[in-house]
């Protein structure tokens, strides 16, 4: 009996309110917030002139000035949010304002403390990551339109212009793209768990027609991102002071640490999308690329890393699917997974012209305002990985999950 108990427990936990997951907007912050408390305007001034402050040298004299402030005042969990948002973007500026030869090993108290505070509350690191640039960081301009780039805006930006814009508000679109495929998890799971395979098919159609819409989605980077801008302007500061050659200590967090502390970049594996998939699709990965996988999960919001860690220990649907000897299950169990494969391709071919071959446009020309491209990362993520052997070698132990019938 005890399986079938913990089979029910399952059922009844496995719903999105419960790991703050939107049904509309799925890992997305609904409507984020705009504003802090009055408290923290010497914060708001600063964020909001943040492209003008960095491109004219200033950042780290206003940073330097601005008064230590206490995160009693952050109410709610959405202020907290935007006050991680807020202090993780002048924390990068602040770092790299002068570029990747001259990064600031020091981060004064008045900005290390609050950040860190407002991090433990959240249990997020203090660096920027995905929940930050791109979930907790999108508007809509008219609030009763569509969830479309025209009507969508960055609430805090870097240099980098449309481009950073552009690279925001697609990728928080791709987000979007993923909520019907998250939904399909939550219907799949519990279709194994009744037993229903009508409805664990209909799930499988559902995740596989999300992937693919991903897919599509991502394409739009190509109309809305300039990969030289992205290259020479923007990637500087989605860099960490983890597995970074331009900051091999790391960064002292001052009044929190007298030794330097180490965390990753920006990375898109900081997205809890593709955890989910993978899990639920019961994808095996290299231990290298398990190893880095598994360490963004503590660069993820605890609620999304947990839904994830749920979906790992559901029933497994690789073993279900085999042993229901169901051909249109297994098809469609094989379509969902050739269409994740696929994706992985695509975002080779996206990282590929934004990464490599704007490495070599870079080195021969490069804005003479903003500081040179960052080479010290030259062919590895902003997360720190070596990012076309990791992301060919993701895509391929996708590929060899396809399932085939024996016997």
């Amino acid at each position: 009996m005890e399986p079938q108990n913990q089979n029910l427990k399952t059922t009844l936990l496995l719903s999105l309110g419960r790991f703050h997951i939107s049904e509309d907007y799925g890992f997305l912050l609904p409507n984020p917030l705009k504003e802090l408390p009055d408290h923290y305007k010497p914060w708001m001034e600063i964020v909001n002139k943040l492209p003008h402050l960095i491109e004219s040298h200033q950042l780290r004299a206003h940073v330097n000035k601005m008064p230590l402030l206490n995160c009693h005042f952050l109410k709610s969990y959405r202020e907290q949010r935007l006050a991680h948002l807020v202090l993780s973007f002048i924390t990068m500026g602040y770092v790299w304002q002068e570029g990747e030869t001259q990064p600031e090993q020091v981060l004064p108290r008045n900005l290390a403390l609050p950040f860190v505070d407002v991090s433990r509350n959240l249990g997020l690191p203090p660096i920027l990551v995905h929940s930050d640039l791109v979930l907790t960081n999108w508007t809509k301009r008219n609030p009763e339109g569509p969830l479309e780039i025209r009507n969508l805006d960055t609430i805090i930006s870097f240099p980098g212009g449309e481009s950073l814009r552009g690279f925001v508000l697609v990728t928080v679109l791709v987000e979007k793209a993923a909520v019907p495929g998250i939904k399909a998890l939550v219907q799949a799971v519990k279709a194994i768990l009744q037993p229903s395979q009508d409805s664990l098919l209909q799930a499988l159609q559902q995740l596989r027609l999300s992937i693919q819409d991903i897919t599509r989605t991502l394409e739009q980077m190509h109309d809305y991102v300039d990969p030289d801008i992205f290259y020479a302007v923007i990637r500087i500061f989605l860099s960490g002071w983890k597995d970074n050659p331009a900051m091999p200590l790391g960064l002292i967090y001052e009044g929190v640490s007298k030794e330097p502390l180490k965390y990753s970049g920006g990375s898109a594996a900081q997205s809890s999308v593709l955890h989910a998939f993978d899990e639920f699709l019961g994808i095996r990965h290299s231990k290298e690329s398990a190893d880095f996988l598994h360490r963004m999960r503590d660069y993820m919001p605890p609620s999304h890393k947990a839904f994830t860690e749920e979906i790992q220990s559901a029933p497994s649907l690789r073993d279900y699917t085999l042993s229901s000897g169901n051909c249109q299950l297994l098809t469609a169990y094989n379509q969902c997974t050739e269409a994740l494969a696929e994706l992985r391709s695509y975002h080779i071919t996206v990282v590929t012209k934004y990464l490599i071959t704007a490495a070599v446009k870079a080195k021969v020309r490069r804005p003479s305002h903003l500081p040179g491209p960052p080479q010290a990362l030259e062919e590895r993520g902003t997360g720190g990985t070596a990012v076309l052997s990791f992301l060919k070698s993701v895509r391929d132990k996708t590929l060899e999950s396809v399932l085939h019938l024996t016997g």
